[in-house]
């Protein structure tokens, strides 16, 4: 009976003594898999807490002093000079038109040219207040398609030159239209000429640099608002170049012939050149669809 009894204690203890390893390792095995289960909870609280050291905004910054979407500084920035030509046009052309029409073959003519537009007053104080808050955006624009270009093209050298000389070109534009609308055709015709042929020369070489850039950049880009910005500056630039070579047809033709209604069609096809210029520029509107300007200033700590 005692040795029964011995024995089942024995057998108890055995079987405890290997039930107990059995658990451990149950327990062990158990615990990964709760661990992965917690992983996604305790990554998002990580995170969570990320986010509240860190906030909306950059450490060692303020709230941002001003944040405006790009596209609507490229909306108003390409408003600006539209707005201000079609003003000076309908106002030359209705209350001063025998001035604006005037040329020194005195033959009929229809339209004002830019150059007579915006030489009358106020006309051409109209003009200039458009160009310049537009100049100011212009230069920053031109600043970021040379950074975008730059992170794009940064290991290519071949690239890398076009975007530098594309950036040069787009300051250079803007200076044209900046000489030939402070010195009016009134003024000093010769440097309101040399302006205006400036602006005319640059922006073309810059509109051909930027779809030859794009180009490029549409083989590695699967982003549709791309390929439809390539589509539109093609577009623009073939207008731009065919209204180009009609405007200077009939400059030259008014010049060298007199013809009666030569000068309205130049007059016509200048109208069409610059606005073909600003539907380019506006094409930024999907560059940077996305982006923002954003103006913060650094955080200063005041011991008071």
């Amino acid at each position: 009976m005692r040795e029964n009894m011995h024995h089942d204690t024995n057998q108890r203890r055995t079987s405890s003594n290997i039930d107990e390893p059995v658990s451990q390792i149950g327990c062990a095995l158990r615990l990964p898999l709760l661990l992965l289960h917690l992983h996604p909870l305790l990554r998002l609280t990580q995170m969570s807490q990320f986010m509240m050291l860190q906030g909306p905004y950059a450490p060692g910054h303020e709230k941002p002093l001003l944040r405006l979407s790009f596209t609507s500084c490229v909306v108003g920035t390409v408003s600006l000079p539209l707005l201000g030509l079609t003003t000076c046009i309908f106002i030359s052309s209705v209350f001063h038109f025998e001035d604006s029409t005037d040329t020194h073959c005195k033959v009929p003519n229809y339209l004002p040219s830019i150059s007579a537009s915006i030489s009358l007053s106020p006309e051409c104080h109209i003009w200039r207040f458009c160009i310049g808050l537009h100049s100011a955006p212009r230069f920053l624009v031109a600043v970021a398609y040379f950074n975008f270009y730059k992170r794009h093209f940064s290991t290519r050298f071949r690239e890398w030159l076009l975007s530098y000389l594309n950036f040069m070109c787009a300051i250079t534009e803007n200076f044209g239209v900046l000489l030939l609308t402070y010195v009016s055709s009134n003024e000093t015709y010769l440097v309101h000429k040399e302006g205006f042929v400036l602006f005319i020369a640059s922006s073309v070489i810059h509109m051909m640099l930027t779809c030859w850039l794009w180009q490029l950049m549409k083989k590695h880009s699967l982003i549709p608002e791309d390929g439809k910005s390539l589509h539109w500056k093609i577009r623009c630039l073939v207008l731009n170049v065919a209204f180009c070579g009609l405007a200077a047809y009939f400059y030259w033709k008014h010049n060298m012939f007199c013809e009666p209604g030569s000068y309205t069609f130049f007059a016509l096809f200048e109208y069409c050149v610059v606005f073909s210029n600003m539907a380019f520029h506006l094409t930024a509107f999907w560059d940077f669809k996305t982006r923002e300007m954003v103006v913060i200033s650094p955080e200063e700590y005041k011991d008071f």
